[in-house]
């Protein structure tokens, strides 16, 4: 009997994957990961482990838990804040993935003696590839292009193959003890503190000029490293429209400024150079046009890969609003061959 260790977060979609392992014959085991967080937010951490306990007793299989607190920290807390301090807006799921979830959490349970490792995304997984889930809308392949080819040989995502609806009839088929649970949302380490309080706790920060496309200044905002590219709301606007809809067009970090258009339209790119690039497989043909994802739940783009020593260009069909930091997802058709960090653009 081939053995399983699942990451039990406590939510509904893990728990699903659980029980349907087991109910394929799998000998599973469930495992719920401790992250970081700061003592000053209240997390729903305590509550979500005596979920996935609960749901491990029900399922009456092992349970185990790792304290990947200082990785965490470590990988994705203190990068996030280093980019944000730097003007880049990063992507804390795609850090939470490559180095926690598959990662060190990955690494373990194969020296535990895991012949695979499974979580509740909704993603698909064949033959060391990675395809969108079946749930368009739910669909994480967008998160999870950093793994490569052999972690995906033993990786197995249940939740892939079902619509989200399919996945809340499961949980109440197993009757399971989280089947009504709500989803969770954000990150976990922020709780219910907002991503601009919890960075003032960690990153100095100092009002700065708006910026109109001009140059001139037209407002205030509470510092340049709480803003990203699209970004309409939190800083103010003076003139005689203050209450027109303005979007943040350019952030300059060193000079504490962000840009700002009443034109969403100037916040677009059409071209952007991508660094840090990862592909799953071998580097696929440049020869091809491919599906460019900017965005989790962005509707793809066409484009052709250029590359250009060690990083690529992408020339867009249509502008794009994406910030640097984000992460530039490449497909061919429903399989993720990889991606890697927007660093630039025009």
């Amino acid at each position: 009997m081939q053995k399983v260790y699942v990451g039990l977060s406590g939510g509904v979609d893990s728990a699903v994957s659980a029980a349907l392992l087991k109910e394929r014959g799998y000998d599973v085991t469930g495992v719920f990961i401790k992250i970081w967080q700061p003592e000053f937010i209240e997390c729903t951490w305590r509550e979500d482990r005596l979920d996935a306990m609960r749901v491990a007793a029900h399922l009456e299989i092992p349970f185990k838990e790792i304290d990947l607190s200082a990785e965490y920290k470590k990988d994705v807390v203190s990068a996030m804040i280093s980019d944000y301090e730097s003007g880049i807006t990063p992507n804390p799921d795609v850090l939470c993935n490559t180095h926690i979830k598959f990662g060190a959490f990955f690494e373990w349970a194969i020296r535990e003696g895991a012949d695979f490792v499974a979580t509740g995304h909704y993603a698909q997984t064949k033959d060391g590839r990675l395809y969108r889930g079946v749930d368009t809308e739910k669909d994480q392949s967008y998160f999870l292009h950093g793994l490569g080819e052999s972690q995906l040989q033993r990786t197995l995502f249940p939740a892939g193959e079902l619509t989200k609806a399919e996945t809340r009839a499961h949980a109440r088929r197993f009757a399971l003890p989280n089947a009504e649970k709500p989803d969770s949302q954000g990150l976990c380490f922020v709780g219910d503190v907002s991503m601009r309080d919890f960075l003032a706790r960690y990153i100095s920060l100092t009002e700065g000029a708006v910026l109109d496309i001009r140059g001139k200044s037209v407002g205030v905002h509470d510092g340049a490293a709480l803003y990203t590219i699209g970004q309409r709301h939190g800083f103010n606007v003076r003139g005689d429209n203050p209450t027109v809809t303005h979007y943040v067009t350019a952030v300059d970090s060193k000079a504490n400024t962000i840009t700002v258009s009443v034109h969403r339209e100037d916040a677009a790119r059409t071209q952007t150079l991508v660094q840090s690039m990862h592909w799953i497989h071998a580097e696929p043909s440049l020869e091809e046009d491919y599906f460019i994802q900017m965005r989790y739940r962005e509707q793809p783009t066409i484009s052709k890969l250029i590359k250009k020593s060690d990083r690529y260009e992408v020339a867009l069909l249509k502008p794009v609003v994406y910030s640097k930091g984000q992460s530039l997802v490449v497909y061919r058709k429903d399989e993720c061959l990889g991606g890697g960090v927007i660093t630039d653009g025009r």
